[in-house]
């Protein structure tokens, strides 16, 4: 599975931006997905998760109330929905595809991951 994250960019505080991960070669419709950030020097962190059919989703704490993640099983992408943005959330965005049909906040359960999409929220 190849994974394309796009939707980036720079925007001021209270914006919003929308990223989408596209997947070629399979498809990853029976597989959960998530999303994952890593600012610079800090850690990678655990965003947002799915599940195959989109029944169960899963917010950090963070992002919750502004975040939203969907999936459109029939096109292969996952997005995320970015709302209020804050500049803690600058970050490099990356998701993944789980091993299963759920997604978890582990990033040693996911298989697949796509490059990195900027996210740069100016104050």
């Amino acid at each position: 599975v190849q994974l394309q994250a796009y939707g980036g960019g720079l925007v001021q505080a209270g914006a919003s931006l929308r990223l989408s991960c596209e997947a070629s070669g399979r498809t990853f419709s029976n597989n959960g997905v998530g999303w994952f950030r890593q600012a610079p020097g800090k850690e990678r962190e655990f965003v947002a998760a799915i599940s195959w059919n989109g029944g169960s989703t899963d917010l950090t704490n963070s992002v919750k109330g502004r975040f939203t993640i969907s999936r459109d099983r029939t096109k292969n992408t996952v997005g995320l929905q970015m709302n209020s943005l804050k500049p803690e959330d600058t970050a490099s965005y990356y998701c993944a595809v789980s091993l299963r049909a759920t997604a978890g906040r582990s990033a040693s359960g996911y298989r697949y991951w796509g490059q990195g999409t900027h996210v740069t929220v100016s104050s």
